[in-house]
């Protein structure tokens, strides 16, 4: 037999060079490049230093290694070692405000006959009716669609898998005047939905009271369905796919003329897109579900679904049940059992692996589901793996004797998110390095200080800790970003917002 291989372990240098002299596709050099990056970022020699801050008296946005100040005028780059000015947009008018965005990238293997569809573009909403693809690298307009002059949208959000977006409208609601004179608006709201790469309209549609029922209170496109939120705590979706076969009236195109605007131009001012779905009578409901906070997610492996029900006595529970019938999982209700002003979350994985993670204030259970999507067995939860934090496991004492003999009786038991002890806040997943990071916040030392925890995603062990050097006040809104070698902190104080930057 022959003698069995010995893995070896390479260094950097060896690694960069082999790659030099080999042919390798750019998925392999990617995924190379990588593991090289995951190695340099765990060694104990390294270390996240603050680089840079900026503060800002409107709200800061991060997206992709961009950070955007001034309504989205002003954006920096991450990717050097201190953040660069990309460009800076002049000042817009109240009318001309930029309402939203959305940041979008081509898929490396399509082909476009636009170079200019190939590079990064940034989607903007106008308060006055206008879509915008900008160059996310100059802030070049490349593109501009003039929506409507009689219905207002507001706001933008993706669609899975991202290459298609929708334009929410805000909605219409009755005054107190109209409905004194009998007058009542069935049309609740508008949605605008697009394909990018390149931009294109798919249509416009209108939600209506007679159609959907009186009480619709949101709509959103997600994994092409159109959901639907009721005030009666119950969610439904419905077959996009279905809505466009049965109820498309015409085939629009940007830049073209169209029968619905009489021969005028798709996109131009101030004809605007037309209304090119018109839903006549209820869509077949493609699933339903009363859940608490009108919050439901689908995902996983066979699929599932997550929703907290709307009883009382479920309130703190998550319940894991299967979408093909309804069934609940073995082990598929979940409390943390958790006493905290922040409630507990509970998600499918962002990896894509089909996994649930759920996050308490000390403790992160990552869960997954076990069955077999070709039976009628039923599927088991199961956890894969936790992440704790370092409490102390003595119970605080309900009374207290002062040192002048008074008895002092505690009103109220410590909170399990405390501030003086130590709690995880949120979690974000690295795809590229495959780490879960995760903020935990400790101020037992009288002042808020946070850290960030990497977690190895496959394992739940724990590699590094990498210190923020700025207070955490938890009175105050927080957002944290980690990408690559960089940490971005996003944080408001009062009328005040404040961006933090770390690189490795």
């Amino acid at each position: 037999m022959a003698p069995e291989r010995r893995q070896r372990r390479c260094n950097a240098a060896e690694l960069l060079s082999r790659r030099s002299g080999c042919a390798h596709d750019a998925g392999s050099i990617l995924r190379g490049n990588m593991r090289l990056l995951r190695t340099l970022l765990l060694q104990d020699n390294r270390s996240f230093i603050k680089v840079w801050s900026k503060c800002s008296k409107s709200p800061i946005m991060y997206e992709n290694g961009k950070i955007y100040f001034e309504n989205y005028l002003n954006c920096y780059s991450c990717l050097h070692s201190v953040p660069q000015v990309l460009y800076k947009l002049p000042q817009r008018s109240k009318l001309e405000k930029f309402e939203d965005a959305l940041l979008c990238q081509s898929p490396l293997e399509n082909v476009f006959t636009q170079p200019s569809d190939h590079k990064p573009s940034l989607l903007t909403l106008t308060a006055n009716g206008w879509l915008y693809r900008l160059s996310a690298e100059t802030g070049e307009t490349l593109q501009k669609v003039y929506l409507s002059s009689n219905v207002k949208f507001r706001y933008l959000g993706w669609d899975v898998p991202q290459e298609t977006f929708y334009i929410k409208s805000v909605q219409n609601k009755e005054s107190s005047l109209a409905r004194q004179a009998g007058i009542t608006h069935n049309a609740l709201m508008h949605l605008a939905i697009f394909n990018v790469f390149p931009l294109q309209i798919v249509g416009i549609l209108e939600i209506n009271r007679n159609v959907f029922g009186n009480g619709v209170t949101d709509v959103v496109l997600s994994q092409g369905a159109i959901v639907v939120s009721y005030s009666n705590k119950s969610v439904k979706l419905y077959s996009f796919e279905h809505i466009l076969q049965k109820h498309l009236t015409e085939r629009l195109t940007l830049g073209k003329q169209s029968s619905l605007l009489e021969g005028k131009t798709v996109g131009d001012f101030p004809f605007g897109v037309p209304r090119n779905i018109h839903i006549t009578d209820c869509p077949p409901v493609l699933f339903e579900v009363l859940c608490f906070n009108n919050s439901v997610h689908i995902g996983g492996y066979p699929w599932h679904f997550i929703y907290t029900p709307p009883q009382k006595n479920h309130k703190g529970t998550y319940h894991v049940c299967s979408l093909k019938d309804s069934t609940l999982a073995i082990n598929g209700v979940q409390n943390m059992n958790c006493d905290s002003l922040e409630s507990d979350a509970m998600s499918f994985h962002p990896d894509d692996s089909g996994r649930i993670i759920h996050v308490g204030p000390n403790t992160i259970n990552v869960l997954k589901l076990v069955g077999d999507p070709s039976s009628n067995v039923q599927s088991r939860l199961v956890k894969d793996f936790s992440m704790v934090t370092h409490r102390d496991s003595r119970p605080s004492q309900p009374v207290t004797v002062t040192s002048s003999g008074r008895t002092v009786r505690r009103r109220f038991h410590q909170l399990d998110d405390d501030p003086d002890q130590e709690t995880f806040r949120m979690v974000e997943y690295e795809d590229e390095l495959d780490l879960l990071a995760a903020v935990v916040t400790d101020g037992g030392e009288g002042e808020g200080r946070a850290r960030i925890q990497l977690y190895d995603n496959q394992s739940g062990q724990l590699l590094r800790r990498a210190a923020l050097h700025e207070p955490w006040d938890e009175t105050f809104r927080h957002d944290l970003f980690f990408e690559k070698d960089t940490i971005v902190h996003l944080e408001q104080k009062n009328t005040t917002f404040c961006c933090h930057v770390y690189k490795l």
